[in-house]
């Protein structure tokens, strides 16, 4: 937890950008697995662990922007709940590490929500992304869930988003404290990756080392040797000489804030010359991307810059022919590219997702590209000094969209799809870095983790 200080501002800041009403921020509930007892690791909403700091379930928090009043809601331990779980600090314990003066049991928080409804005054929440918590706002506000979207606030979202965009220095040193587990993460898997091995027995080891480092993984890895699934959470194949795996992995620090990295690993220990040409252009895309990132540009633009810069190696390796800018503009590369370049990254992993990804990654007057390939760009607008993102370019060879395309000669023009069919075993290809936006540019964040040719090789040998 930071200092008391830190989530006073933090909050003073919210109620000035909010300017009137009640805020409520939830936290989150235990969830249960399989039957109420058995439950998944306790997870804090995001937002509530930004401005409240506890990670504990049961709690709320609302603030008054209107009487300049803050208060904790939530329940002490029972002593039947001490033999199970141990002792607790007691609620006002708690408010007194994050500088909240007030609180009072859960069970009065309807009440007060209820008043201030009948007053007609605006309750400020946030998108709820857990059915529990939906449900959780319908019985405090006594409305059909169906009604809660009613109350989610765009000023809210808005605030919210701006003040979690720009990363202060302690929270970039969490980050790099979550970025010091993923490169031993990325640095493991290279050395365990090899013919007869299973990619969970990786994955499992990676989950290990964040689980032995006081964390635990920010998203679920994805370790594969089929990198032309972008979200393959599969571990089942068992890996063989001239396979590649990407490997896309991160941990997330006991505060919450997260590291994403990905590597694509050789698992004979060497890429082929067909493996090293693709590499290559991936990896000259994430070098001129990264170098490319910095304030008061538009991260849309970068995108367009490592969709030419893939095209460009394609056609020098005779899969794409013709006008390269023209190939761009008619979207040939998101045959091999299509997803976005990047994302916010913070207390979430795709910071903020939670809240609409347009309100994070777009602006007004930055809108998504609803074509496909471009939509799936989670970050468009202008970079500022402080924001976190991830640059990530990739190569992918999916067979069934190969076909699809194949067979409408879509872009024939530009693709030569008899060259393209070689490629239909090849796989993925993926590289990812974590990037601060600074006054002056850029900072690729964490230790440098093996990225070259020459390095992935010689850390896969070193075993």
């Amino acid at each position: 937890m930071f200092a008391a200080e830190t989530y006073i501002e933090r909050r003073r800041r919210l109620q000035a950008d909010v300017r009137s009403g009640l805020i409520l921020l939830l936290g989150n509930d235990e969830s249960p697995m399989n039957y109420p007892d058995n439950q998944y690791p306790f997870r804090q909403d995001s937002s509530f662990l930004y401005f409240f700091g506890l990670d504990s379930p049961g709690l709320a928090g609302v603030i008054d922007i209107d009487e300049q009043t803050e208060c904790l809601f939530g329940d002490d331990v029972t002593v039947d709940e001490i033999i199970w779980m141990g002792p607790q600090p007691a609620l006002k314990e708690k408010c007194v590490e994050i500088g909240v003066k007030n609180s009072a049991p859960f069970d009065k928080l309807g009440a007060i929500l209820k008043g201030a409804l009948e007053k007609g005054r605006t309750i400020h929440i946030l998108p709820q992304y857990r059915g529990e918590m939906v449900l959780k706002i319908a019985g405090l506000f006594e409305i059909q869930p169906a009604q809660v979207a009613d109350f989610v606030s765009e000023p809210l979202i808005k605030a919210v988003v701006a003040q979690r965009s720009i990363k202060s220095d302690e929270e970039i040193r969490q980050i790099e404290l979550a970025l010091d587990i993923a490169y031993e993460m990325q640095t493991t898997a290279m050395k365990l990756a090899k013919p007869g091995v299973y990619e969970r027995q990786v994955a499992g080891a990676m989950e290990g080392i964040a689980l032995g480092r006081g964390g635990r993984l920010s998203f679920p890895t994805i370790f594969s040797v089929h990198g032309e699934t972008l979200h393959n959470h599969q571990h089942g194949n068992l890996m063989k000489a001239g396979d590649i795996a990407v490997n896309d992995s991160g941990a997330e620090t006991a505060l919450g804030y997260a590291s994403d990295i990905t590597r694509t690993i050789p698992i004979s220990g060497e890429f082929s010359q067909r493996q090293k040409e693709i590499y290559s252009i991936v990896f000259d895309a994430q070098q001129k991307a990264i170098e490319a990132v910095a304030p008061n540009v538009e991260f849309r633009d970068i995108h367009r810059l490592a969709a030419r810069i893939l095209v460009s190696g394609l056609k020098d390796l005779g899969l794409i022919k013709g006008d390269i800018d023209q190939a761009v503009d008619a979207g040939v590369h998101t045959l091999f590219f299509q997803c976005g370049l990047g994302h916010m990254m913070g207390l979430d992993v795709h910071d903020m997702e939670g809240l609409g990804e347009d309100y994070v990654g777009y602006t007004d007057s930055v809108k998504r590209n609803p074509e496909f390939g471009w939509r799936s760009l989670r970050l468009g607008k202008t970079l500022e000094p402080g924001y976190v993102i991830t640059v990530e370019p990739g190569i992918y060879f999916i067979p069934e969209l190969v076909d699809r395309w194949k067979a409408e000669n879509k872009c024939g023009q530009f693709i030569d799809y008899n060259a393209v069919e070689k490629y239909k075993d090849f796989g993925g290809i993926r590289i990812e870095d974590d990037i601060l936006v600074t006054q002056s540019g850029r900072t690729v964040l964490g230790k440098p983790i093996p990225r070259t040719i020459e390095e992935v090789e010689q850390a896969c040998s070193s075993a």
